[in-house]
């Protein structure tokens, strides 16, 4: 049984099997990354009727657990053959549930029943990587209303969770969805974080308990909202298929995945040309589990090739470039923060690897063309953040620039902080509600500390981007006047619109807010320093790190940094299946199939052209076919790690029809 949506769609499962130019491509292994990609279609999108309360965290008191089968009964264990469950059901009256992971963005390894109704659970790490625990999404069946379940999740990876400030669970029931029309809301009770294993590192554990809607239902659990790379491909066709819409927005390909996966480019601009504009630059989804950065993309780009006035304005003023998705292959198969090099991409940016992380090293580059021939005015990151509530940003100040030049890298976030109550109460639950405050200036960073030198945001900054950002979007929701309540998908893409307002504040020629916020930030900045404001009193010298607290809560601070040293084996940065074939079995011992999907493409009129980036061709890497039909077959490269448990190795010409092969 598929999610109720709009409508359903299936790729690189069975059914995908399509023929394409006289050739018929056969069923792939049923391999780990293949099995991944089994996909469920759309999920009901759906606004709660009132905000969704933290729930009360519970203390420690309950049980630890360590994984052991001797405790229980394992029902699930991935990899596994998809065709059968773990742990099929012994007959009508069994009510064990049916767990399953196996799709775009699931990571489930393992289940262990050790009661009627309680589970204890286990992810799996980011591939290629013995850690970063923290995304989950996964499916069970076989659900009973009556009964109160337990589940524990065993192998979470970071020491403090919002889960422990009252953040809940989010579940997708099938029968609702069929019959109500609700789709993802918070559930849980007896929510409880806290460190499990005594071991090193140290592994936490995330226990709930809930009551299903409905006997012999179908459901879904997830951290945050899910946002596949499917849905972004769906969201570009829409806007292909758009007359409107695409009259203002170019989609390229700024580059291929590791994995094969296109890294998708969208320039956005109004009639007349880039000449003379200056350049705002957005990209999302580095890190694959902060799917919350990908609905606050979409309500940016929504309101931005919308017929808004201020967005007409937007579009004549600036040229938006947009990379929606920077790390496709690790929000494919689950990871929470890597990408298939094993390694956090957003430590790379300052790293000469575009073998290795090129959607970041494109990225850079393309920022770094752009800045010798137009101004970048802004640069901003959507992220997700697990560690502390409400939305704010984080800035560069090194501390040796002037204080003006200080004071307006404050600037941009305290205008969207000003802006965020009075615009949300537009988009409220009722006209009487005054609104969700969301945006906290006081949670706002600008230390630029040595170990985030190679984020996107601090490399954009060193190129000469004046103003470059992070924004965080955390996983639970507000805790501003005097609301404790979750995000909405709504809540989170009204955050794209209100940065395309602050925008327009930010460069009016007009600068009586600019100067505003500018004497308000100085002011802010005295107080800090215990000097009256209009005293006389100077912050000017002042390293930014006295000037806030510790920026510890960044969730960026957990990962590991790349060594200087650190490669992926000399192939080429995306295999694209034509040199792929040519090269012939003597030259490729293996290859491992991780993405099959016939993808039919509807453009507008004027199709937007996909043009050749600098040493694409040099890479052995195809151009966009320009078929409204074709097929596209992602083949992966070996690489270190690729042997863990379950990755079938796969003979190069056993998996797809030579015939096939010949028409492409």
């Amino acid at each position: 049984m598929e999610p109720v949506g709009r409508c359903a769609t299936r790729v690189g499962g069975e059914g995908a099997l399509g023929v394409f130019g006289g050739g018929q491509v056969l069923k792939p292994y049923d391999s780990f990354i293949r099995t991944h990609l089994r996909f469920y279609g759309y999920f009901q999108e759906w606004v709660p009727p009132k905000p969704e309360p933290f729930c009360p965290p519970m203390g420690p008191e309950q049980p630890k657990y360590t994984l052991s089968e001797e405790q229980g009964t394992t029902v699930y264990h991935c990899p596994g053959p998809l065709s059968s469950p773990a742990a099929p059901l012994e007959g009508p009256q069994d009510t064990t549930l049916l767990f399953e992971s196996r799709f775009e963005s699931g990571n489930l390894e393992k289940a262990i029943k050790v009661g009627p109704y309680e589970y204890v659970l286990m992810l799996r790490p980011d591939l290629y990587t013995a850690k970063y625990t923290q995304w989950f999404y996964f499916r069970v069946q076989n659900t009973r209303q009556e009964p109160l379940y337990r589940f524990t999740i065993v192998n979470m990876a970071k020491p403090k969770s919002l889960y422990g400030q009252g953040l809940q669970p989010l579940l997708y029931s099938q029968q609702d969805a069929q019959s109500r029309g609700i789709g993802w809301r918070r559930v849980g009770t007896d929510i409880c974080y806290r460190r499990g294993s005594a071991g090193e590192p140290p592994l936490f554990q995330l226990s709930w308990t809930v009551r299903f809607p409905h006997d012999g239902d179908t459901c879904f659990f997830a951290a945050c909202y899910p946002y596949t790379y499917s849905d972004l491909q769906r969201y570009l066709r829409a806007l292909a298929a758009d007359p409107a819409r695409s009259r203002y927005c170019t989609v390229q390909v700024l580059c291929r995945s590791l994995a094969g996966n296109s890294v998708y480019l969208l320039t956005i601009t109004g009639p007349g040309g880039t000449a003379g504009k200056q350049v705002v630059v957005a990209s999302a989804r580095v890190h694959p589990g902060e799917s919350g950065g990908s609905w606050a993309m979409r309500g940016f780009l929504d309101f931005l090739l919308s017929a808004h006035a201020d967005a007409q304005l937007l579009r004549r003023l600036f040229v938006f470039k947009v990379v929606p998705m920077l790390n496709p292959d690790g929000v494919v198969v689950g990871n929470s923060r890597c990408s298939l090099a094993g390694r956090d991409p957003n430590r790379a940016y300052g790293m000469a690897l575009p073998g290795s992380f090129p959607g970041v090293w494109h990225l850079r580059a393309m920022v770094q063309r752009m800045l010798a021939e137009q101004e970048v005015v802004l640069y901003c990151d959507f992220h997700g953040h697990s560690r502390k509530n409400n939305v704010f940003m984080y800035g560069c100040d090194a501390g040796g620039d002037d204080t003006g030049t200080r004071l307006r890298q404050r600037v941009f976030p305290l205008m969207l902080s000003k802006n965020a109550p009075d615009k949300l109460s537009l988009w409220g639950w009722d006209s009487s509600d005054p609104g969700t405050p969301q945006f906290s200036f006081s949670s706002c960073k600008f230390q630029v500390q040595k170990s985030k030198e190679r984020t996107g945001r601090v490399c954009m900054w060193r190129l000469g981007v004046s103003h470059s950002y992070t924004l965080e979007v955390a996983f639970s929701g507000s805790t501003l006047g005097g609301r404790k309540s979750h995000f909405s998908m709504e809540d989170l893409e009204s955050l794209g619109r209100l940065l395309c307002d602050t925008l327009l504040d930010f460069c009016d020629p007009a600068t009586a807010k600019l100067q505003q916020c500018l004497v308000e930030a100085d002011a802010l900045l005295q107080r800090r320093m215990g000097c009256e404001p209009g005293s006389g009193g100077s912050w000017s010298n002042v390293s930014p790190s006295e000037l806030e607290s510790s920026t510890s809560g960044s969730d960026s601070s957990v990962s590991d940094g790349i060594p200087d040293d650190f490669h992926i084996p000399d192939q080429p940065v995306s295999p694209w299946v034509p040199p792929l074939l040519r090269l012939g079995p003597e030259d490729i011992q293996f290859f491992l199939v991780s993405r099959m999907e016939v993808a039919e493409w509807e453009r507008s009129p004027e199709a937007a052209p996909i043009l050749p980036f600098p040493g694409q061709l040099e890479q052995g890497m195809a151009l966009v076919p320009s078929q409204e039909r074709c097929l596209e077959l992602t083949l992966e490269w070996p690489f270190p790690g690729h042997q863990k448990d379950g990755m079938a190795m796969v003979p190069p010409w056993e998996s797809i029809s030579w015939r096939v092969a010949q028409t492409l």
